[in-house]
């Protein structure tokens, strides 16, 4: 039994190894190789995953052909579409796996039923899902307030795990730069 999830639910709200056997039961294994997919536009999204161990990222194609990364995912972290996941349609993302990745996942129907039986799996969710959507806005009011220089330093010093661990071009591409600007960027000796 993993007890990675379990550790993240606890920090939540209050479940015992008992009820988490239970809860584990509705989640599946799935291990990813580098650049392995896990979701591919075009498809139904009804699957929400949770990174055990390694990093994912979320990603369109824009009218160019070029990948845009939206969403970063290590361990700990919940990746999905989560609007098309919420309705069960069709998604204009694809999730893949930046290094070798452990996940957990659950389909919406497998969710509901877990929900069902362990209600405060519902607080937990709810918990998450409002720190997402937090980090989503605060990531808005940085496009809005910041020149290009200054969110990339920012996101340097809030998330330096992810600038050296994230190959530079997907980097670039979270933070609307190209990857020539980024080096150029992280070349420069600022204080």
């Amino acid at each position: 039994m993993d007890i990675k999830l379990y550790h993240h639910i606890k920090r939540f709200v209050d479940i015992d190894t008992k009820e988490y056997e239970q809860i584990i039961g509705y989640f599946d294994p799935v291990t990813l190789a580098k650049k392995d997919t896990l979701i591919y536009g075009g498809e139904k999204c009804d699957k929400i995953y949770f990174v055990l161990e390694g990093c994912l990222h979320a990603y369109f194609i824009d009218n160019n052909g070029a990948e845009k990364t939206i969403q970063f995912a290590i361990k700990d972290w919940w990746i999905t579409d989560f609007l098309a996941y919420h309705h069960r349609s069709k998604t204009d993302f694809f999730i893949q796996a930046v290094e070798v990745s452990e996940v957990l996942c659950i389909s919406y129907a497998q969710q509901q039923k877990l929900l069902s039986c362990h209600p405060v799996m519902d607080s937990y969710f709810r918990q998450v899902y409002e720190i997402g959507y937090g980090a989503a806005i605060k990531r808005l009011q940085y496009i809005f307030t910041y020149s290009k220089e200054e969110i990339f330093y920012r996101f340097r010093d809030e998330f330096p795990e992810f600038v050296n661990r994230i190959p530079q071009y997907l980097v670039a591409t979270y933070l609307g730069l190209t990857p020539e600007y980024l080096s150029k960027l992280r070349s420069k000796k600022v204080s």
